[in-house]
C-alpha cells in the first residue's frame, strides 16, 4: 500500500490546529475526511482529497457517519487525528451540569465513538492503522490560575485509554498514541493574551499550531512507537519553574 492510497479522518477540522493537520495529511499523500460542527464543502473547496462531514462528534451517529464516509468515498480508514476538544477554565465549584456534560459530550464520547468504529473499519481491512488523540499537558501537570478540572478529567480518562487500545490491538498491527500540546497560538486565543499565556510556559513563548502538527506526523511515522505521549508544552510537564 502506497502513502498516496491512505485514508485519515480528522476531527475538529474546521479551523486551527485541525484545519493544518488536513493539510498536513493532504501533503503526505493521504485521503482526508474532516469533521467538525461548523465545516462546510466550502472549508476545502477545491481538493477532491477532502471530504468533509459535519456534526457534534459528541453524537455516535456523527461517528459512524464519519466511518462511513471515508469507506464509501476513499475504501477505507487508516488513521484517526481525535483533535476535537473544548476548554472550560472555572473554579471547581463554579461548573454547571451543563459545562460537565458539554466537556463529556465532546472530548470523552467523542473520542470513544470515533475510535471504536475507526479501530473495528481497520480490524476489517486487516492492515496497520493509527490513532492519534490530542489531549493537554494540564493532564500531568495542572497550573496554579489555570481551572482545568475537567479538562484532567475528560482529556485524563483519554491519555489513560490510549494506553490500553496500544495494549490490546499492538499484536494486531493498531498503535494508538497521544500529542499534549501547552498553549497554542490558535484563532481561540486573542493576540492580548499571547504574552500572559507565553509567560506560562518554561520557555518563554506559545507554540506554534506547525510544532504540533510536527508531533502528530512523527508519531504517524514512528512505527515502533506505540501508549506514548508526546508533550509539546515548552517544558510544562517537567514541573514548576
Amino acid at each position: 500500500m502506497t502513502a498516496t492510497s491512505k485514508v485519515a479522518i480528522v476531527t475538529g477540522a474546521s479551523q486551527g490546529i485541525g484545519a493544518a493537520l488536513v493539510k498536513a495529511y493532504r501533503a503526505k499523500g493521504y485521503r482526508v475526511v474532516a469533521n467538525s460542527r461548523s465545516i462546510t464543502a466550502d472549508t476545502f473547496a477545491g481538493d477532491a482529497g477532502v471530504v468533509t462531514v459535519d456534526g457534534s462528534i459528541g453524537e455516535r451517529g456523527t461517528a459512524e457517519r464519519i466511518v462511513a464516509t471515508a469507506v464509501e468515498a476513499f475504501g477505507r480508514v487508516d488513521t484517526l487525528v481525535n483533535n476535537a476538544g473544548i476548554f472550560i477554565a472555572k473554579p471547581f465549584t463554579d461548573y454547571t451540569a451543563e459545562d460537565f456534560a458539554a466537556k463529556v459530550a465532546t472530548n470523552t464520547a467523542g473520542f470513544f465513538f470515533t475510535s471504536q468504529l475507526a479501530i473495528a473499519q481497520m480490524l476489517k481491512q486487516g492492515t496497520p492503522g493509527h490513532v492519534v488523540n490530542i489531549t493537554t499537558t494540564l493532564v500531568d501537570q495542572p497550573i496554579n490560575g489555570v481551572p482545568s478540572v475537567l479538562a484532567s478529567l475528560t482529556k485524563g480518562g483519554i491519555d489513560a485509554a490510549t494506553r490500553s487500545i496500544a495494549i490490546e490491538y499492538a499484536a494486531l498491527g493498531i498503535r494508538a498514541n497521544n500529542v499534549a500540546p501547552g498553549i497554542i497560538k490558535t484563532p481561540m486565543h486573542t493576540p492580548e493574551t499571547h504574552s500572559t499565556f507565553a509567560s506560562l510556559h518554561p520557555v518563554g513563548r506559545m507554540g506554534e499550531i506547525s510544532e504540533i502538527v510536527d508531533a502528530v506526523l512523527y508519531l504517524e511515522d514512528a512505527t515502533f512507537v506505540t501508549g506514548e505521549t508526546l508533550h509539546v508544552d515548552g517544558g510544562q510537564h517537567a514541573g514548576h519553574w
